[in-house]
């Protein structure tokens, strides 16, 4: 049964490997991502490759930050493989995410991909946003301002680490996808990410999509990982 939900973070920068992990995932997890290890190597074109796999969905997080006009044709040229969900740094400010959503918009509802925005990387922690990258508001602070920011210029949704979700789905609501990252069994290494959380306590706050990598890729048993994440997945 699959797990809708779920998106199963593709970490890898081989094609021969992230074949086997989709055709091995495809039955349980709703959604692959893939970022700048894959396509930098092989192109927009191994999306392809991965749907050909049984990826139906595929979340491209390159998380595009640039002048409004080379977004947009960020945005185009990933429309053209039938990208379904993808980021872009909301510190880019308005007339870059607006950019991004009039050219989505421009390929019509039926074909135009979900366009998430990013304010505070879950590495991130609140020192070295203060302290080194100069932003006085707190993580929560800056979630906050930043996903309403998001939501008002016309993106779908933002990307929320589990500790804010609450407080960012109270701040832009119910129209707006929230798609968290950085999620563990509560046993598990957070790795390289400060701000981490369980499956349960997330979609509980107002998740509707769950970034999981690690802890389902090293499985032999994804199923038996779901059931523990409180997924309810049959036999």
């Amino acid at each position: 049964m699959q797990c809708l939900k779920v998106i199963c973070a593709l970490d890898t920068g081989d094609v021969a490997e992230a074949v086997g992990i989709v055709e091995r995932l495809c039955p349980f997890v709703g959604a692959f991502k893939i970022g700048h290890a894959l396509t930098l190597q092989h192109g927009l074109s191994v999306m392809d490759r991965l749907r050909e796999a049984g990826a139906k969905r595929i979340f491209l997080d390159l998380k595009f930050h640039d002048i409004p006009n080379s977004v947009a044709l960020a945005v185009r040229e990933a429309m053209k493989h039938g990208v379904w969900m993808m980021t872009l740094h909301t510190s880019g400010g308005p007339a870059m995410m607006t950019a991004a959503v009039e050219e989505a918009q421009a390929m019509g509802d039926e074909f135009a991909p979900l366009l998430m925005g990013v304010s505070v990387l879950t590495s991130l922690d609140q020192v070295t946003m203060t302290r080194d990258i100069g932003i006085e508001r707190s993580i929560e602070e800056q979630m906050i301002y930043m996903s309403r920011l998001a939501i008002e210029c016309g993106l779908n949704g933002v990307i929320c680490p589990a500790p804010e979700v609450a407080n960012v789905r109270v701040a832009i609501g119910h129209e707006g996808v929230i798609v968290t990252p950085g999620i563990r069994l509560s046993s598990g290494a957070t790795h390289d990410q400060q701000q981490v959380g369980t499956a349960e306590q997330a979609l509980a706050d107002g998740a509707d999509y769950l970034v999981i990598g690690r802890a389902l890729v090293d499985s032999p048993n994804p199923m038996q990982i779901l059931d523990q994440m409180g997924f309810s997945v049959k036999r």
